[in-house]
């Protein structure tokens, strides 16, 4: 590996700062010192850094020798100079890079050393202290959608139409709600499928659903205000809302949806709730009619605004998906988050808002300042891919085979987990909820758990890691839409000796 790229950006001063060849002694240990070059790294030959750096290659040689005589590097022959494997004990004592962040149990204590050690402002440690999923190895039960099944051949022969000779409107396009075909496809999918009362004008794309949320908060409340959030929920909201400055009220999620009203009882002057009302995440809870229309009267009332966070309403197995919050509200309060991320694939990152037409100029008018547009690359392939019927043709498709998988999942658990884990069938979603059942030996701690699967090669995500306060209920969350009959029957197996074996 070369360190040349990071070389360039060495401080020589050539004005009265001591000979150039000490400097650039001094600059480069400090790099193998604090692990900007690592150990076994690769330095540019004599030549090239000579040139890079305007120097001579006398005064480059000069200060490798000195490096060279005091351990930092070693040279290979044939093969040019490299950071020694083992530094000298001598001299400057070695700053240490901050190791990584770990998931598992002292997660958090080195998240707080590393905010404590830097002087993190509260909003860095609020970010910081969210918790995260696991990651995606590909095994199960990670979560998302299966890549797979993606008709990446469809998305490549439309993507090469438009990219290969583009148009200017395409190459320079600066509009900051999006590329106009993407947002009249979506207002005529949102209008047909999810009874969402818009037009074109009203949809603004952006990068993702989290961005959506945080640019909604910035145009809509102010630093400090208060905005309610399920808990159980989803970290990402939680951390879009942090970064606009808002401070998190959290509201109880029982069997109806969010219950606004004991989150107006715990936070009586928040402005915002954001609410998942047709698949509740990480609990798959259908808001009620009786809730939908409280919480919109709330908002009429307290003139305040609701986040509808639709993320995976195109997975719904039992009859067609459950119609938007936004289309029951006559006031305009509700600004409405679609993403493609979980429908189609990950690395997408598109997303969008529907906001009330009076409001549309002042979030454009945002957007522009924040980050001008969305990228503009996968925009017109979209809206072609949205046209052509292939994306209703793929939900289809996804459909029948995520409720097999969700049927397969349910009887392996009857099968391999019977007594141990319970899990009920959804009518939507991707994962399902796994509860400690009678014969699960002790309490469960779902935390310890995962990490024991994640040592076994299964990949799982713990229930009380979506509580933003102290946890309720232990239990874990299943992804199965990625994964085989076959693939979801050898981690059930897995799952069990784990939990045999747990402590």
């Amino acid at each position: 590996m070369s360190g040349g790229g990071n070389l360039v950006a060495l401080d020589l001063d050539r004005r009265g700062g001591g000979p150039l060849y000490r400097q650039l002694y001094a600059g480069l240990r400090d790099m193998i010192l604090d692990g900007r070059l690592p150990s076994g790294s690769r330095l540019p030959a004599n030549r090239v850094l000579a040139q890079d750096l305007a120097l001579s290659r006398n005064t480059v040689a000069t200060a490798l020798q000195q490096l060279l005589a005091e351990g930092y590097v070693e040279t290979r022959r044939g093969d040019g100079t490299y950071v020694a494997p083992e530094l000298p004990d001598a001299g400057p004592e070695r700053r240490r890079p901050v190791r990584p962040l770990r998931l598992g149990q002292d997660a958090a204590q080195q998240r707080e050393d590393v905010a404590r050690h830097y002087g993190l402002s509260r909003r860095g440690r609020d970010l910081a202290a969210i918790g995260r999923p696991a990651a995606n190895n590909g095994a199960a039960f990670a979560p998302g959608p299966d890549i797979a099944a993606f008709p990446f051949d469809i998305w490549a022969r439309l993507l090469t139409r438009y990219w290969r000779r583009p148009g200017r409107e395409l190459a320079v396009s600066h509009d900051a709600g999006g590329y106009p075909p993407l947002k009249a496809a979506i207002a005529a999918y949102l209008g047909a499928m999810r009874g969402v009362r818009c037009e074109p004008g009203q949809i603004i794309v952006v990068s993702g659903a989290q961005q959506g949320i945080n640019l909604a908060s910035q145009v809509l409340l102010d630093h400090g205000d208060q905005a309610m959030v399920e808990e159980p929920g989803y970290g990402g909201i939680r951390g879009a809302l942090i970064a606009a400055g808002l401070r998190i009220a959290l509201t109880p999620v029982d069997g109806e949806g969010l219950d606004i009203a004991a989150g107006e009882a715990r936070a009586p002057l928040a402005r915002m709730v954001c609410v998942a009302p047709s698949h509740q995440h990480p609990l798959g809870v259908v808001m009620s009619l009786r809730r939908r229309l409280a919480l919109i009267e709330w908002a009429r009332r307290r003139q305040a605004w609701i986040l509808e966070d639709d993320y995976d309403s195109e997975y719904r197995y039992a009859g067609r998906p459950l119609a938007a919050l936004q289309g029951l509200d006559p006031t305009g309060r509700v600004i409405y988050v679609g993403s493609f991320s979980k429908v189609l694939f990950p690395s997408l990152r598109l997303g969008y808002l529907v906001v009330p037409p009076d409001l549309v100029d002042a979030f454009i008018a945002a957007r522009r300042v924040l980050d001008e547009h969305t990228a503009m690359l996968a925009q017109p392939v979209l809206a072609n891919f949205i046209d052509g019927g292939h994306f209703a043709a793929h939900v289809r498709r996804m459909r029948r085979l995520y409720a097999a998988r969700q049927a397969a999942l349910l009887e392996m658990a009857r099968r391999e987990l019977s007594g141990l884990l319970e899990m009920d069938a959804d009518e939507a979603g991707m994962h399902l909820i796994a509860r400690p059942g009678a014969k699960f030996p002790g309490a469960m701690d779902d935390g310890r758990l995962t990490d024991l699967a994640a040592a076994a090669g299964i990949v799982v995500s713990p229930l009380s890691r979506s509580y933003a306060g102290k946890p309720s209920r232990q239990g874990l969350m299943l992804g199965y839409a990625a994964h085989d009959e076959a693939a979801i029957a050898r981690a059930g197996q897995g799952l069990a000796a784990v939990i045999a074996a747990y402590p």
